[in-house]
């Protein structure tokens, strides 16, 4: 089995490449890369995302064909995708951090920021909190709900269809931190900074 993560120069994503090699042990070929043949060819996809909504749209953009290889991978193809942070974020319509931004439109919703309640709660949401699974997700076999997982992000992805939800955390409201939409799954919290549970979420991407 060959798994891509998606690197386009979005940010430091070592810690996600680092904690998929422990976990795959050399069973599972990771590659790292935003050519199109190896994406196309990839069984499953890990597209990380870090600082903005709009420089990771950007990123993406400015890799030529990149946009239409990994619509093809997972909506035409139907072949799974795992989305961290900001990853999960441009599933949406549109996001509206610093500007408006459309997003990759493959779960119809928004990327907003989190009201923080006239300065009631810090932002950015850093740190470890419990998730709350609502709906069975084959990323969270093995793991028991009120887990705690690591976060680091001002804006949360309101999904239209509230069915996509996986998981939700408390912090100033329910916000999404899972979403499962048959191929495609998405955290918001970062399971490669989640110590072993986190571990036990990409075992469970990679064992699909």
């Amino acid at each position: 089995m060959k798994l891509t993560i998606v690197d386009y120069n979005s940010g430091n994503i070592s810690s996600v490449i680092n904690s998929f090699k422990e976990v795959a042990q050399n069973k599972v070929n990771i590659e790292v890369a935003s050519d199109l043949n190896k994406i196309k060819s990839s069984d499953k996809i890990v597209l990380p995302g870090q600082g903005s909504f709009k420089s990771c749209v950007d990123a993406l953009n400015s890799i030529n064909g990149l946009v239409d290889s990994l619509n093809e991978f997972a909506i035409s193809n139907k072949k799974p995708l795992l989305g961290i942070c900001v990853g999960l974020q441009m599933f949406a319509d549109k996001g509206y951090e610093e500007t408006e931004t459309k997003g990759l439109s493959w779960i119809s919703g928004k990327v907003s920021k989190i009201d923080n309640q006239n300065g009631k709660y810090k932002l950015p949401h850093i740190g470890w909190n419990q998730i709350k699974i609502i709906k069975e997700s084959k990323i969270f076999k093995n793991i028991e709900n009120n887990s705690h997982m690591y976060f680091v992000h001002s804006y949360e992805f309101i999904p239209e269809d509230k069915n996509v939800i996986s998981a939700t955390t408390d912090y100033s409201s329910n916000i999404v931190c899972s979403v499962e939409k048959e191929n495609l799954f998405g955290t918001q919290f970062h399971p490669e900074k989640s110590d072993k549970t986190g571990l036990q979420i990409i075992e469970n991407f990679i064992n699909l």
